[in-house]
């Protein structure tokens, strides 16, 4: 018998064979909600075109998704933690397969940011409450350092292959078929997933709602503002900031009352974690701003198509798939921080090699090698933060810090996107430039307080 600190109950360990089918199950569902991020970008022209569209339009079906996922990962946390992450878990994926469905007949555009935002929703249930779930099935830290590594393998095969299947598919069957994709993957999840050796328990925390909604509210304002800075829609911006200002007041207000404050329990005191949360807000900064600027200079610069513009990402992608178990076995043997602290070192090289490569117009070679520095610190770094900051969690908490750590990377996506898009559309190629450079300078920062703070 084991005793879990982190599942609260006596937990019988689950046979090998058992847990790496539970454990491909978790991992198809975070692969189903990456492999949803990555496909759209690529049928977008398609999707114009058969919805009658326009830009706006495009960019709504995109944000829908992501500011839903972004302001709703720490309230679905919480909701893991209070009934049960495989229930939590099973109902996302469930909802997840039957939106994507509707999302494939949708026959407006309005229709399809609706079910999108749905979408979104589904994904925050998801994901927070597989790391849960994966604390439930490996209690042993080394064991479950290798087991976020097999995770973050299996989901980061979809950041790799997202492109490349969504161009086959739009080729084949139109932009439709990309959402069709997601029904037999989350029936898959389903199967796989289905059993007592994922089986969380029920926890004692109560939820705020009122606190958590305010929260959901500062996070889809925020969001929504740094997406409209990113578009110099100043006005837009200025509306949501203030929204967010608001919105914070009134979280600050209800937590200070609530008997049940959203942030109490969560592991902002224990060593690294506040750390740790940066670099992930860093390491998605890099990663989202740079897949954003980094087709437009490939289109641009070297006139490649949609189909030679993924193949060209591969170097950055690829360690996405083939890295995370190698992490694993350093954080078996060395515990998190070694990988975070080399993976951190890595992204800032990528970044001052791609700001070398954009600002001298060196050839393919030297892109190749700033790809595979940049992809091979995320996929050391993203697998040993996770570790980190739900081994840190409290008793019964695992749900709720895996919602504040992914929240946090998605306000750090959010961010890059904006900002290192907003350096390439002012200034062109000289602005990728200082993109890069901004990168690699946020990452360096990130590292050496990560390096340094031991707060308690």
């Amino acid at each position: 018998m084991t005793i879990s600190r982190f599942s609260g109950d006596r937990t019988r360990t689950a046979r090998p064979a058992t847990r790496q089918r539970a454990l491909l199950g978790i991992s198809l569902g975070y692969f189903m909600v990456l492999l949803d991020m990555t496909v759209l970008s690529v049928a977008e022209p398609d999707l114009a075109a058969s919805l009658h569209t326009s830009v706006a339009g495009l960019q709504w079906a995109t944000n829908a998704y992501t500011v839903t996922f972004g302001a709703l990962l720490l309230s679905g946390g919480a909701v893991a933690d209070r009934h049960g992450a495989h229930r939590v878990f099973r109902a996302g994926v469930a909802v997840f397969g039957l939106g994507s469905l509707l999302c494939a007949f949708a026959p407006t555009v309005a229709a399809l940011i609706g079910v999108r935002a749905l979408l979104g929703a589904a994904a925050a249930a998801c994901v927070p409450a597989s790391m849960a779930m994966i604390t439930k099935l490996c209690p042993d830290p080394a064991e479950r350092g290798r087991a976020v590594a097999a995770w973050a393998a299996i989901s980061g095969a979809a950041v790799a292959a997202g492109p490349i299947i969504g161009g086959a598919l739009i080729g084949l069957a139109g932009w439709r078929a990309i959402f069709l994709i997601n029904v037999p993957i989350a029936a898959l999840a389903l199967t796989l997933t289905a059993g007592p050796a994922v089986s969380c328990p029920r926890g004692a925390r109560r939820i705020g709602w009122a606190a958590q909604l305010a929260l959901c509210a500062v996070l889809a304002t925020s969001t929504d503002a740094l997406i409209a800075a990113g578009s110099r829609s100043w006005g837009h911006a200025a509306g949501a900031t203030a929204a967010t200002a608001l919105a914070a007041a009134a979280f600050a207000l209800l937590e200070r009352r609530s008997p049940a404050p959203v942030l109490a329990g969560l592991p902002l005191r224990a060593a690294g974690v506040r750390a740790a949360l940066a670099t992930g807000a860093a390491v998605n900064f890099t990663l989202t701003g740079g897949l954003f600027v980094l087709p437009i200079l490939l289109r641009q610069d070297h006139r490649l198509g949609p189909a030679a513009t993924g193949l060209a990402l591969l170097p950055l992608t690829l360690p996405f798939a083939l890295n995370p178990p190698v992490t694993g076995r350093i954080m078996a043997r060395f515990g998190a921080r070694p990988p975070i602290l080399a993976g951190t070192a890595l992204l800032v090289a990528g970044g001052v090699t791609l700001g070398y490569v954009t600002r001298s117009a060196a050839g393919y070679g030297w892109l190749a090698l700033g790809l595979l520095l940049t992809g091979f610190g995320v996929s050391l770094a993203l697998p040993a933060l996770v570790t980190a900051v739900i081994t840190a969690a409290p008793q019964g908490t695992a749900g709720a810090a895996g919602g504040l750590l992914n929240s946090v990377r998605q306000s750090g996506a959010i961010l890059g996107v904006a900002v290192m898009g907003g350096c390439v559309s002012l200034n062109g190629t000289a602005g990728a430039a200082y993109a890069f450079a901004l990168s690699a300078t946020v990452c360096a920062a990130a590292g050496i307080w990560f390096a340094h703070d031991r707060t308690r």
